[in-house]
C-alpha cells in the first residue's frame, strides 16, 4: 500500500512539475541575427520536441493564445513563439528599411511586379536562425496565415529538420483562388490612424471582420486584445512590409510540390481573408498531406473554435513525435 501511495504521490508532483512548466510568463528573451534582433519565448522543458509557432501579418507572438501554447507544452512539447521581423519587439540591427506601399500596390493591382525590402523567404531565414541560435535541430512547425506561407519556405529550406508541418488558415498564393471580401479589405487598407484611440477602434473593427460571422464578439474584449496588442509594440510601418513581402511573392505550387513533409492543412470554412479553397489548394499539391476543414472557423483563434483546432492539430503532433520516439530508439 505504501508503495502505491508513493507512487501516486509521484505522479501527482510530476504533473504539477510539468503544469507549472507550461505557464506563459510575460518576460520574452532576445537572439541577434544578421539583420535582426528577434523577442521569443520558449515554454516548456528544453528536453521535450520542440514546436515553433510562426504568426501572421502583423501578428505578435501574444496572439497565439496562451492557454493554446499552454495545452500544446503540456502534451510535450517545448513551444517557441516570436515576433517575426518588423512586428512586437524585434528590432532592426542596422535603420529600418523604407518603402511605398502605395506606389507598390498599384503596380500589384495592375499585374506589374512588386518591390519589397525583404521576402517571406528572408523571414523563414530569421525563424531557422532563432532555431540554430537555441541549439535546436530538428523540430515541429506551426505556421498561421502569413505564418504558414513562411513555414511553407521553412519546410522547403531545411526539410531534413522540419518533423511535422501544420499550416492553418493560409494559401499558396496561386492565381485564380478566390479574393478577400471587399469590406474585409476596406479594413486592411485603412491606416489613417491618427492617434491610440483611433488605432484601437480600427484594430477592434478589423478583429470584429475576421472573426466568424456564427459568433457575436463583445466589443469591450476586442478593444482590450487591440489595447494589449498597441501597447506593447505599434508599427504600421513594419505591417506594410510584411504585407509588401506578401505581395511580392508568386505562386508557391512548385515549392509545395516538391514538399515531403508530413502535412496537416487546417482551414475554416467562414475565413472571410483567405476563402477555404486557399486551404484546398494548399493540401492539393503537397504529397501525402492531410485536410481537416473546421466548418465555421473564419480568420481569428476565436474562443469557440480553440477545440476544434487543437482537436486536428493533436493527433498529427503526437503521430509524428511517436515517429521520433522510434527513430531515438
Amino acid at each position: 500500500m505504501r508503495v502505491v501511495i508513493f507512487l501516486a504521490a509521484l505522479l501527482c508532483s510530476l504533473s504539477s512539475l510539468a503544469t507549472e512548466a507550461c505557464k506563459v510568463g510575460t518576460d520574452v528573451e532576445r537572439v541577434s541575427l544578421a539583420d535582426v534582433s528577434l523577442a521569443y519565448q520558449s515554454i516548456g522543458h528544453d528536453s521535450d520536441p520542440a514546436l515553433l509557432l510562426v504568426m501572421g501579418l502583423g501578428g505578435q507572438l501574444i496572439h497565439w493564445p496562451d492557454d493554446v501554447v499552454e495545452q500544446l507544452c503540456e502534451q510535450g512539447f517545448r513551444v517557441i513563439r516570436f515576433d517575426n521581423r518588423d512586428v512586437g519587439l524585434s528590432r532592426w540591427n542596422r535603420e529600418a528599411p523604407t518603402a511605398n506601399l502605395t506606389y507598390e500596390v498599384l503596380r500589384y493591382r495592375l499585374g506589374l511586379a512588386v518591390g519589397a525590402p525583404y521576402g517571406l523567404r528572408d523571414m523563414a531565414g530569421d525563424a531557422l536562425g532563432l532555431m540554430d541560435a537555441l541549439g535546436i535541430r530538428e523540430f515541429h512547425l506551426l505556421g498561421a496565415s502569413m505564418g504558414g506561407m513562411i513555414a511553407q519556405h521553412i519546410a522547403d529550406m531545411a526539410p531534413q529538420r522540419v518533423r511535422s508541418l501544420t499550416l492553418v488558415m493560409t494559401s499558396s498564393g496561386a492565381q485564380g483562388l478566390p479574393a478577400p471580401s471587399p469590406a474585409l479589405l476596406h479594413l486592411l487598407a485603412r491606416r489613417d490612424a491618427l492617434n491610440r484611440e483611433v488605432a484601437l477602434e480600427q484594430q477592434a473593427d478589423l478583429l470584429a471582420a475576421l472573426g466568424s460571422p456564427s459568433v457575436v464578439d463583445d466589443r469591450a474584449v476586442l478593444l482590450h486584445q487591440a489595447e494589449v496588442a498597441y501597447d506593447r509594440a505599434f508599427n504600421p510601418a513594419g505591417v506594410e512590409r510584411q504585407l509588401l513581402a506578401i505581395l511580392a511573392e508568386g505562386s508557391r505550387v512548385d515549392l509545395l510540390n516538391r514538399l515531403r513533409v508530413p502535412t496537416l492543412v487546417v482551414h475554416g470554412t467562414a475565413d472571410p481573408l483567405l476563402p477555404v479553397m486557399h486551404g484546398v489548394h494548399v493540401a492539393a499539391h503537397i504529397q501525402g498531406s492531410e485536410l481537416r476543414l473546421i466548418p465555421g472557423l473564419a480568420h481569428r483563434f476565436q474562443e469557440r473554435f480553440k477545440a476544434p483546432l487543437l482537436a486536428a492539430v493533436l493527433p498529427h503532433l503526437q503521430a509524428h513525435r511517436q515517429d521520433e520516439h522510434l527513430v531515438q530508439l
